[in-house]
């Protein structure tokens, strides 16, 4: 075997963390495990564990630590290993000592036990944060918004109390969209306890609007008009811009289109649109910059940044995930210092600590891990990984180098931790980011530019909005394009064991690559191997990633109508109504690769639940079809009865009562035991079906309304043996308003799927239905947002994915 080459070696140490180098500082990485297993420690013990024990263990672990320091006799360890226990013993105890301190603090007071009780309370307090929308809707009808708050006193049971005490607020929108960060406000609510390692000590549900008491002060009032004059001065450019570019600037998406946001989210480009560490460092260097433009002293260089960082915190609004992004992003810069970048990874271990003294919930943040993973890999593999990247490249188009690598390393470092949120891995991001990135540097400046003269200068400023106009709508344009990808990402898993494992593969590629590389160059034939097994690998990704392993049911994006397919056995399935397109229905059946269809349940003769039969006659071997015995509307019904004819499968009814066994899948008939004239006759003759798969109940409620609904209820109550524990619900008549929401009642599992086309003129689902799921904690999805929808069961645990 012939030794590697001096460019092969240059080629490993430009793609890994070298350990020692004569062009520069090796990297600090010594505080690294210890700041990792402390923050795991507090994460995992130190706010979810009784806060009794959390004072005793960090006690222990102080004690301990003292204990090797001293070098007590029964320790054996060597004197490195022993340091670094002590150390990490040290940094445990003091973020326990930090979370049981700030729990004691928030659960003084009565407001834990009123929770309990669900006890309706007056408070008093500060908004921590803008309120944020969520995607439901409010008990009233209109959009929900969620608002942390400070309470500083609370009546409850005729006694008022002074507590220091975190809040979760869930309100319509109408009553507190337009309250701001800090305002203080008197809210009457009824509690309800929060999830454990929550940041809350409870929830509450107001009963009335909020009374506004005071506002967010002199400095913030004066931060909240140069957001104003901002978003003035960007109001006249393109739609995609004018939301982007206060996002890019001060994390304000108040104007950034829905669309474009999801679009952004499924490309991995939604940190450019928020606070994050990225807009941090830009910001401050452009600073640091115009010190030397300026020729303002180098020592004086440091103040500068510190005022520029502290306007754009008071800009931004001080809220805990600004100050995060202000901390990291100073951390960042040191990764654009050579003489400093030895120093950086110490600093960012000691930024970690600090941000979990100053707030231990952020241990149990995602946003905190991804912002301080980023930052690590944006100092320990961009340089290295940018200058091997630009030494492939003609010298005038170096400057690629760093720009190509940043993406790379964020997604390396970042996919693990995204994929237990996701459960599956980008195959777009480092496209959409790679495309972006030269845009976002230049929209960010001009962003800056256009804030700082819309203080004096308006005109001046809106002039300069298209500066910052131009970039902002490239970066909206390539995450629309990027989104429209055919395969956007690849299904992976959500456990802890996915992401360990895509951890490992992340790092067997980071070590490999060096060697593919000089074997691509000496041995083309190794190279033809690899590029074969990739492209091999990953060609049939759609094929293989869907269906999803154990999945149960599967409601297919069929427009405005219903189409659900359920795992009957392997290839096989039980098809309840067909949508209103028979290339639809045919698309999922194919996607799901099942070859002989069971059954086909019709639950009512509604075009857009019997139309795409065909699809399924024309293609696959269908055994029977069972229908409602309400033959409303005849037309389409006796449609139905020719078409099957044609095809020779046997058409039967269904009728309340009868117990269905098919391959896999059992079945209860609920309705129809009769005809109701009130309403829809069609809708309200629908088939209701329990379903039992897998180990997991369905209720699938057809269209029935009110009536139809009604009638289902007394029989529930009169057996509800029978009726069992319900996991799953299909939302009757694509959420119409017209429902009894005593059904929702019933169901248990408080997951629920609605099957409805976007844009539909019928307005579904409604804002009342989705307020009644809302209430009783649905956890709502939906095929207008989300496309096809497969409940699958992993390990006994229940979960929905789309592809």
């Amino acid at each position: 075997m012939s030794a590697p080459t001096s460019a092969t070696v240059r080629t490993w140490r430009g793609l890994a963390p070298r350990r020692r180098s004569k062009q520069g500082p090796r990297l600090d990485l010594r505080l690294l495990a210890p700041v990792a297993l402390a923050w795991l420690v507090t994460a995992f013990a130190g706010l979810l564990v009784d806060v009794a024990v959390v004072w005793c263990a960090a006690l222990l672990a102080l004690l301990l630590a003292g204990a090797l320091v001293l070098r007590s006799g029964w320790v054996v360890a060597p004197g490195a290993t022993r340091r670094l226990i002590a150390l990490t013993l040290a940094l445990s105890a003091l973020l326990l000592l930090s979370a049981a301190a700030q729990r004691t603090i928030r659960t003084a007071g009565p407001v834990e036990g009123l929770a309990r009780s669900g006890a309706v309370v007056t408070m008093v307090g500060s908004l921590a944060a803008d309120p944020r929308p969520v995607a439901s809707s409010g008990d009233r009808g209109g959009p929900v918004v969620v608002v942390r708050i400070a309470v500083d006193s609370v009546v409850g049971r005729g006694v008022r109390t002074q507590v220091s005490t975190p809040v979760l607020v869930v309100g319509p929108a109408s009553a507190w969209a337009g309250l701001r960060w800090n305002d203080t406000v008197e809210v009457v609510a009824r509690l309800a306890p929060a999830e454990p390692g929550d940041d809350v000590v409870a929830v509450g549900r107001p009963l009335g609007a909020p009374r506004v008491l005071g506002g967010p002060g002199a400095v913030l009032e004066a931060a909240e008009d140069v957001r104003t004059r901002f978003r003035t001065a960007t109001g006249h450019v393109w739609s995609d811009a004018r939301g982007l570019v206060p996002a890019l600037v001060v994390g304000d998406t108040s104007r950034t289109p829905q669309d474009l946001t999801e679009a952004m989210l499924a490309t991995g480009l939604s940190h450019v649109s928020a606070v994050s560490g990225t807009n941090v460092t830009l910001v401050v260097a452009a600073a640091v910059w115009a010190c030397g433009v300026l020729g303002i002293r180098r020592r004086w260089r440091p103040l500068v940044a510190v005022l520029v960082l502290a306007a754009f915190v008071a800009v931004a609004r001080p809220e805990p995930s600004v100050i995060r992004a202000a901390v990291m992003g100073a951390v960042g810069l040191l990764a654009l210092s050579t003489s400093r970048r030895r120093a950086g990874v110490p600093v960012l271990g000691g930024a970690v600590v600090t941000l979990l003294v100053w707030d231990p919930w952020l241990a149990r943040s995602y946003g905190f891990a991804l912002s301080s993973a980023a930052t690590l890999g944006l100092l320990v593999l961009v340089r290295p990984w940018g200058a091997t990247i630009a030494s492939g490249l003609p010298r005038r188009l170096g400057w690629l180098g760093p720009v190509i690598a940043v993406p790379l390393a964020a997604q390396a470092v970042c996919a693990p931790l995204v994929v237990p949120l996701q459960g599956s891995v980008s195959v777009i991001a480092v496209v959409a980011n790679l495309l972006a990135a030269p845009f976002v540097g230049p929209a960010t400046i001009a962003g800056v530019v256009v804030a700082v003269l819309a203080l004096a200068w308006p005109w001046a400023a809106a002039t300069v909005a298209w500066g910052a106009a131009v970039p902002a709508q490239a970066i909206a344009w390539v995450a629309r394009r990027c989104a429209e990808a055919p395969v956007v990402s690849i299904p992976w898993g959500e456990s802890a064991w996915h992401a360990i494992g895509l951890a490992a593969l992340t790092m067997a590629v980071i070590v490999t690559i060096p060697w593919a590389w000089h074997r691509g160059r000496t041995r083309p034939s190794v190279a033809a191997a690899v590029v074969l097994v990739t492209i091999g690998l990953s060609a049939p990704t759609r094929a293989v990633a869907w269906p999803p392993p154990g999945w149960l049911l599967v409601a297919c994006d069929v427009g405005q109508g219903d189409g659900l397919v359920v795992n009957s056995g392997p290839g096989r399935a039980v098809v309840v109504d067909a949508g209103p397109d028979p290339d639809s229905i045919s698309r999922c059946l194919q996607r799901l690769r099942i070859e002989a269809v069971d059954l086909v349940v019709l639950t009512h003769f509604h075009a857009d639940h019997v139309e795409g039969l065909a699809g399924v006659l024309a293609e696959w071997p269908v055994a029977e079809i069972r229908s409602s015995p309400v033959r409303d509307p005849p037309g389409e019904a006796e449609a139905v009865g020719r078409l099957a004819a044609t095809r020779h499968t046997r058409v039967g009814e269904l009728r309340a009562g009868q117990h269905l066994e098919v391959g896999a899948v059992a079945a209860d008939v609920w309705w129809p035991a009769r005809r109701i004239d009130a309403g829809s006759v069609a809708n309200n003759g629908s088939v209701v079906l329990t379903l039992h798969v897998g180990g997991v109940s369905f209720l699938l409620a057809g269209d029935i309304e009110r009536e139809a609904a009604a009638a289902v209820l007394r029989d529930v109550e009169a057996d509800p043996h029978r009726w069992g524990h319900i996991d799953v619900l299909k939302v009757a008549h694509h959420g119409s308003g017209n429902r009894d929401d005593r059904l929702l009642d019933h169901v248990a599992g408080r997951v629920a799927l609605i099957s409805v086309g976007e844009d539909n003129d019928y307005g579904h689902p409604t804002p009342s239905t989705l307020a009644a799921l809302d209430a009783r904690g649905f956890e709502v999805h939906r095929t207008d947002l989300e496309g096809d929808l497969a409940v699958v069961s992993r390990d006994g645990q229940l979960a929905v994915v789309s592809p």
